[in-house]
């Protein structure tokens, strides 16, 4: 195997498939990288068995071929290289010879028969969603998956698609992020795909907003095509929680604040919040006022944040980084916060949109009844 290709778009190729590389594993060919140079592309892939990638470069091929070379040290010996073309040859013994410019280095390389194949993805139905949208779908998600491995279904976002719709949801047992947007295509489908996953998806997304990600599905498998890269990866088995039980549908408190005002004071009271026991931030709702108040054995913290109050006062408390990853994924200048009681869940929504919705659950406040 003999190839030529450019620095930068190697560097780039690698640093995408890295992410599905193994760092500890007991194959040690997981830990590698596999090229393949054929046509004029040269195609890299990373995989750990649960998640694949699979992503294509151009290139001058003089020799067509294949071998797997360790992740590690070919991504560190490229991204060190000049800006300028990089040659590698590959000897019968995968012996690997990297050159660019006045540089070579000569690496070990191992068979890529010995490389487990990605699943073959059947690609003719496609759902279609465009990529800024599908980018913000899962940064308003996938932080509310829980990392607890005992509840595997719940380490995942459910993606539910029906009638052109798909809605993301993502739960922990402590707050709910859920998520609606267009899609393209007629059939419904149902599937929870791990939080990992989705945010290896983020990462690869660019910024280009005419462009669409292609999903498909199979009984055990999502494929998200982007662009030149393919994302494989296995999906979680199980039965996902009903959501939508879970969502009040009354509320006796509602309130209406500026985003960046509430945000800045609960990242304040945090301070303190995170040296007691239970990282509590107590609100205490009156008017035309939200009082934020924080205690630990260090200190204590007062903030006030001005509010337009609908129905009753009300005193709760929140885990501060809960309620803040609900604020913060929130895109418009005001937040509407709706309340029922103090042990019922906050119901947190932009101003200008029903499309994303964050609920959270609240704490009790010592001597609350």
């Amino acid at each position: 195997m003999k190839v030529i290709c450019n620095q930068r778009d190697l560097s780039t190729g690698i640093n995408i498939v890295q992410k599905a590389v193994s760092i500890k594993t007991t194959m040690p060919i997981l830990m590698g990288i596999y090229l393949k140079a054929a046509g004029d592309k040269l195609k890299l892939v990373g995989t750990d068995l649960d998640l694949g990638i699979e992503t294509y470069i151009d290139a001058e091929v003089l020799s067509p071929g294949e071998v797997v070379i360790s992740s590690r040290i070919f991504g560190e010996i490229v991204r060190k290289f000049p800006d300028d073309d990089v040659s590698i040859d590959v000897d019968s013994e995968n012996n690997v010879v990297l050159r660019c410019q006045n540089s070579e280095f000569t690496l070990i390389g191992q068979p890529a028969a010995e490389y487990p194949e990605l699943p073959t993805i059947d690609e003719k139905e496609a759902y279609l969603i465009s990529k800024d949208l599908f980018g913000n779908m899962i940064r308003q998600t996938v932080f509310a998956c829980s990392i607890d491995e005992t509840r595997p279904i719940l380490t995942g976002v459910l993606m539910e698609i029906e009638d052109k719709q798909i809605n993301m949801v993502a739960l922990d047992g402590y707050r709910m992020a859920f998520r609606r947007g267009a899609v393209q295509n007629e059939k419904n489908s149902k599937e929870v795909v791990p939080g990992k996953t989705l945010m290896e998806v983020s990462r690869i997304l660019n910024e280009d907003p005419n462009e669409s990600v292609r999903i498909f599905f199979t009984d055990k498998h999502v494929l998200f095509h982007i662009d030149q890269t393919r994302i494989i990866s296995r999906l979680l088995e199980g039965e996902f929680i009903n959501y939508k039980q879970i969502i009040p549908n009354q509320h006796k408190t509602k309130v209406k604040v500026n985003k960046k005002e509430l945000s800045d004071s609960i990242e304040r009271a945090s301070l303190l919040a995170r040296e007691g026991k239970n990282n509590l931030i107590r609100l205490s709702i009156r008017d035309e006022e939200m009082i934020i108040h924080s205690n630990a054995e260090i200190g204590k913290v007062f903030e006030c944040v001005r509010i337009e109050l609908e129905g009753e006062d009300l005193d709760i408390g929140f885990n501060s980084k809960y309620f803040l990853d609900g604020i913060r994924a929130i895109d418009s200048e005001e937040v509407i916060l709706n309340f029922t009681t103090n042990l019922n869940p906050c119901i947190m929504q932009p101003i200008d949109s029903d499309s994303y919705t964050y609920l959270v659950l609240p704490v009790r406040i010592p001597n609350q009844s």
